[in-house]
This record gives structure tokens, C-alpha cells and sequence, in this order.
């Protein structure tokens, strides 16, 4: 298998090799969005790419978005189509790597493009990049892939071991709304810090 680093990823938008890409925000995520009233939450959009999600928050009120990538060719990208989206939310980094804390941190195609090795470090940075109280949402592969990956999918199962230890009030359901391709193969998701 490949080293998934950053020279990985930058190739893959370079030769439009993205077919985890599907050109829009997701509605599952969308839905979620159109139902929190309160505008002024911290939002954090790791492994981003092309960010639509963050375009579609940003143009519905949200000003705290705040976007990650480690490969500069879709954060350009994002740059060009949103000019007035704030640089200093704008973060060219390892997810690992980076400081902050948000209310709201969105999940899409990022757990499923790391190595399964990393998923407990995933679940811990999560949690220390939260507020309390702060919320983790999005949706995951409720599949295996038959090919070493990415994607990696997974198990309901597999992630409540993962997220269950560390978060309160952690749910798993059937995506009713996932785009067609997906319908059936996803799970959508919410964990929630403690106020610890």
C-alpha cells in the first residue's frame, strides 16, 4: 500500500483522482447544518479537501468555519471560490498537529482515508480539539472495501468500540439521505464530549 502522506493526496487532486469527491456538500451533513440556529459555533472541517461543506455553512451564516487539509491543491482551490472566507480559517497542516477548540467538528471522508492504525489517535485528538459539551457529527462507511485502501470502511461495532470509551452520548443510525451511490453503505453520527 501507498504511504498515505501528503505528496499521496496532492497527487490524487492533481490527476483527478478523487472519486471520494462527489462535487457538493453532503446532505446528510446539509441537514444537520439547516437545524442549528446558533450561527456563532466553532466549526472544524479536518481533511477538508475541497471543502464543500465549508462553502455551504460559510453562505448560510456560519463565519467560524474553519477548514484543514495537509495538501495545498484543493485549500487553493477552496481560496479561489470563496475569496472572502477568512485566511486564519484556512489551515495547511497535519490534523495531528493541529491547536484549537470547536463546538462543532464535521466528519466527511477524513476517518476513511487514514490508516485503521491511527483510528484511536483519531478519537483522541477529536476529543481534545472539542469544547465541552462540543459535538463530533458526520457520516462513516458502514462497509468493508475488498483493496487495501482508502477508503478504509468499517463496522457500527467497530466504531462504537472506538468512540464509546472516550465520548458521551455517542449515536450510530442508518444514513436515510446519503447520496445514491452511498445509500446503504453509510452511518451517520454524533458523539458528544463530557463537560470533563
Amino acid at each position: 500500500m501507498a504511504v498515505l502522506d501528503e505528496n499521496y493526496w496532492s497527487c490524487r487532486y492533481k490527476f483527478g483522482k478523487t472519486g471520494w469527491d462527489i462535487g457538493y456538500p453532503s446532505p446528510p451533513i446539509v441537514q444537520y447544518l439547516d437545524q442549528i440556529e446558533n450561527k456563532e459555533v466553532e466549526i472544524l472541517i479536518p481533511g477538508a479537501g475541497n471543502a464543500y461543506e465549508a462553502i455551504y455553512a460559510f453562505n448560510n451564516g456560519f463565519k467560524k468555519v474553519h477548514v484543514l487539509d495537509f495538501s495545498t491543491l484543493p485549500l487553493e482551490k477552496f481560496k479561489g471560490k470563496v475569496p472572502s472566507f477568512p485566511i486564519d480559517q484556512i489551515h495547511l497542516e497535519d490534523f495531528f498537529l493541529h491547536q484549537g477548540k470547536y463546538d462543532l467538528i464535521i466528519e466527511q471522508t477524513f476517518f476513511c482515508a487514514l490508516e485503521i492504525s491511527l483510528r484511536k489517535k483519531y478519537v483522541e485528538k477529536m476529543y481534545s480539539l472539542l469544547k465541552p459539551q462540543g459535538v463530533l457529527m458526520g457520516v462513516l462507511f458502514n462497509r468493508d472495501f475488498d483493496r487495501d485502501g482508502p477508503p478504509f470502511g468499517g463496522t457500527k461495532e467497530e466504531y462504537e468500540s472506538l468512540f464509546k470509551p472516550r465520548f458521551d452520548h455517542v449515536s450510530f443510525s442508518p444514513c436515510d439521505n446519503s447520496i445514491p451511490e452511498r445509500m446503504g453503505s453509510e452511518l451517520f453520527f454524533t458523539a458528544v464530549k463530557s463537560n470533563g
